[in-house]
């Protein structure tokens, strides 16, 4: 068996979680015996039986790999749709409806059609996936739940004595709100530690938290980003909590991994949360002052050390397993 990845961001351009996903997607299947390569756009002769994307889809790009015999399996990330409000869903459920029954020859540029027309959709969530059948109109048989999963580093070490920071691990971008959260650490007199790197040292976000952490550097501690791995789970396993108050999420995988570190977990009261996590984290709302922020920060500090370890995240070997599966399922039904 061979899955061909795609995505259509290239790695250089912006680093993030998706590119960590991908990376390790690809080797936990290829330690189940699953051969894996990115699409190679250039190379007529290369061969796969799925084509697994990381994203929407293009229709034709679809329907032209599925003329050839190849599965098609979607893996989109619903982040923007799946933290809107009730009524803004539905508002786009209303619009994308009219759209489609008045300008069918304009909406193909949008590709809704790829969760409906693919061989199979995968969702980090089960809120994810009630959006892709709700919103996009994928067939629920199609739609296979997968979350994310961590790393043996942070699974197999044992957490020791905790310091006094809550640690943040985020890009250094404004629907992530390390700003705002930084702000509210020093309005609540609570050490945060930011880690991660902007996509653009000149950004004005980016600049606009380097001040903040500049002027207290006893409150907000930045050094920028943690690329050992190892170290990065030891900075888990000692920290006083986690905290990532974003915006836009899909399923964190940094939030994750402090999970699997028995981090406790401050996060943003958003659907992707309260589905991964449940009742076993602390939330704060979002989008709130920095005043409630601080409020909600100081308590969750104080609280911390007495608080529970999340529940333990899969290991990605696992998830390789599952999609292992879900790729030899379909190649089991005949092309039609």
């Amino acid at each position: 068996m061979k899955v061909i990845f795609t995505y259509p961001l290239p790695f250089m351009l912006a680093h993030g979680g998706a590119q960590i996903q991908i990376e390790q997607t690809q080797a936990a299947l290829e330690k189940v015996g699953v051969t894996v390569e990115p699409l190679r756009w250039w190379d007529e002769k290369q061969t796969g039986d799925v084509l697994h994307s990381f994203g929407r889809i293009p229709t034709h790009h679809l329907r032209l790999a599925q003329h050839k015999g190849i599965k098609v399996v979607v893996a989109d990330l619903l982040t923007e749709q799946g933290s809107r409000t009730a009524l803004r869903r539905k508002f786009q459920k209303t619009v994308t409806r009219a759209m489609k029954l008045f300008l069918p020859a304009f909406t193909g540029i949008f590709n809704w059609d790829a969760y409906r027309l693919a061989d199979a959709c995968v969702a980090l969530t089960s809120w994810e996936a009630y959006l892709m059948a709700d919103l996009f109109g994928a067939s629920r048989e199609k739609i296979h739940v997968v979350p994310n999963g961590v790393e043996d580093v942070f699974l197999n070490g044992k957490s020791g004595p905790r310091g006094p920071w809550l640690v943040c691990t985020a890009t250094i971008a404004e629907r992530k709100r390390v700003a705002e959260l930084a702000e509210a650490a020093v309005l609540a007199q609570t050490p945060v530690w930011i880690i991660g790197k902007a996509y653009s040292e000149s950004d004005p976000y980016a600049q606009r938290f380097f001040e903040l952490a500049r002027q207290n550097p006893k409150l907000v501690r930045y050094e920028g980003g943690i690329s050992d791995r190892t170290r990065l789970a030891q900075v888990y396993r000692e920290a006083r909590g986690f905290v990532l108050l974003s915006t836009m999420e899909s399923l964190s995988l940094s939030a994750l991994e402090a999970a699997a570190c028995e981090c406790p977990l401050l996060l943003s009261d958003l659907p992707w949360a309260r589905t991964a996590f449940g009742a076993s984290i602390s939330y704060c709302p979002v989008r709130s002052s920095a005043t409630q922020t601080g409020k909600v920060l100081r308590k969750f500090y104080d609280a911390a050390p007495g608080l529970a370890a999340p529940p333990r995240p899969a290991a990605w070997v696992e998830i390789g397993q599952k999609l292992k599966t879900i790729y030899e399922k379909l190649l089991a039904v005949p092309i039609q």
